[in-house]
C-alpha cells in the first residue's frame, strides 16, 4: 500500500521503517492532518495519523473523495477522529490499543514524585549553588490515599505502582476490576467520594462526551485542600480555567500534566509564539507548583516499537483483505 504518514517525528521514523520491512511505500511528512493538508493525501491508498491530527467529518469527506479508505492511528486514543462519519463513508480505522501502559503510568508517577519532592526547584537552586532547603517540604506517599480515575490498562499499572509505595487506593470507573481489588486492595468509590478522600488524583480515562471537563469547579470544591492532580490522559478531561482557579486559591496543591486541552498546534512543535498567544498555558507555565511535559509520556523505546509494529500490522491486514482486531469502525 502507498501510505502517507502525517505528523511523523524523526524519532519514530526508523522504528516504522524497521517494522515495515519495505512492504509498504511509506511517505513521511511533519505536517498534521487538517483541512489545509488533506489534499496531500492525493494518490495514496491509506494514511497514518497521530494525536495532533484532525479527522472530523469534513476532512473525512475530503479523504473519501481522494479515495482514502484506510486510516491507521499511531495512538490508543481516537477522540480526534469522527468514527461515525468514517463508518458512513466506508473508511476503515484502526488504532494501537495497548502500546505500553507502563510508559504512561511510569510517567505519571515521575510527575507526581517531581512535584511532591520539589525536584525541579531543588535542581534550579543547585544550579545557582544554592543549597538551602526552604520550601522544599514534601510528604511520604506511604499510607496516602491515591485516587485513580480510569482503571483500564494504564490505570491498572498505576494501581500496581502506587500499591508498591504502600498507598491506599481508590478507583473510579464504569467497569470495575475484581483483579485490581484482589491484587492491590483497590476500593471503588463514587467520583465525589474519591475526590473528598484522595491526597493525589491521577487521571487515566479516555476523552468522551461524558469525561469532557470531568474535573471542574464542582468536583474541585469536593477535593482535599492541597490535593495533587496528575493528568497523562487527555487535556480536555480537566477544565483548565477551573484548575487554574483552584491552583490560585491553594485548593489544588500541585498539578502535573503531559496533556493540555488546547495543545493542538502548540505541542509537538518548536514555536514559542503559539505558546505565548495562549494566556492559560502561559499562566500554567509560570506557576511554580505546575509541571508540564509535552505529550511525551508514551515516549519509550518499548512503546515506540509497539506502535510501529501494530501500525504496520494494521496495514498488512488491510492489504491482505483481512480484518484487524484493532479496527474501530464496522466497515
Amino acid at each position: 500500500m502507498k501510505v502517507l504518514v502525517y505528523s511523523s517525528k524523526k524519532i519514530e521514523i526508523p522504528y516504522l521503517e524497521k517494522a515495515n520491512k519495505e512492504k509498504h511505500e511509506l511517505t513521511f511528512i511533519k505536517e498534521a492532518l487538517s483541512l489545509k493538508t488533506v489534499m496531500l493525501s492525493t494518490g495514496y491508498d491509506a494514511i497514518s495519523i497521530f494525536a495532533a491530527d484532525e479527522a472530523n467529518a469534513v476532512i473525512l469527506e475530503k479523504l473519501n473523495e481522494l479515495n482514502i479508505k484506510h486510516i491507521t492511528l499511531r495512538s490508543a486514543g481516537y477522540d480526534n477522529i469522527d468514527l461515525k462519519a468514517a463508518s458512513n463513508l466506508n473508511i476503515k480505522v484502526a488504532n494501537v490499543p495497548a502500546y505500553s501502559p507502563y510508559a504512561i503510568a511510569e510517567h505519571a508517577t515521575a510527575l507526581l514524585l517531581a512535584l511532591n519532592r520539589k525536584l525541579i526547584e531543588s535542581n534550579k537552586r543547585i544550579s545557582n549553588f544554592n543549597f538551602t532547603q526552604d520550601n522544599l517540604l514534601g510528604f511520604d506517599l506511604n499510607n496516602k490515599t491515591i485516587g485513580i480515575v480510569g482503571t483500564g490498562k494504564i490505570g491498572s499499572v498505576m494501581c500496581k505502582i502506587m500499591h508498591g509505595f504502600g498507598c491506599k487506593l481508590l478507583g473510579y470507573d464504569i467497569k470495575e476490576s475484581k483483579k485490581l481489588v484482589n491484587s492491590y486492595q483497590l476500593q471503588y468509590a463514587p467520583l465525589k467520594t474519591l475526590c473528598k478522600e484522595a491526597d493525589v488524583i491521577s487521571l487515566h480515562t479516555p476523552l468522551t462526551t461524558e469525561t469532557y471537563h470531568l474535573i471542574n469547579d464542582s468536583l474541585i470544591s469536593e477535593m482535599k485542600e492541597g490535593v495533587i492532580i496528575i493528568n497523562t490522559a487527555r487535556g480536555a478531561i480537566i477544565n483548565t480555567e477551573h484548575i487554574i482557579a483552584g491552583l490560585e486559591k491553594g485548593k489544588i496543591g500541585a498539578l502535573g500534566i503531559d496533556v493540555y486541552e488546547k495543545e493542538k498546534g502548540v505541542f509537538f512543535s518548536n514555536d514559542s509564539q503559539k505558546a505565548l498567544e495562549d494566556l492559560l498555558l502561559m499562566k500554567l507555565i509560570a506557576m511554580p507548583n505546575v509541571l508540564i511535559t509535552g505529550h511525551h509520556a508514551f515516549l519509550t523505546k518499548e512503546a515506540i516499537t509497539n506502535i510501529a509494529e501494530t501500525t504496520i500490522y494494521n496495514l498488512n491486514c488491510w492489504q491482505e483483505n483481512k480484518t484487524t482486531e484493532n479496527e474501530l469502525t464496522n466497515v
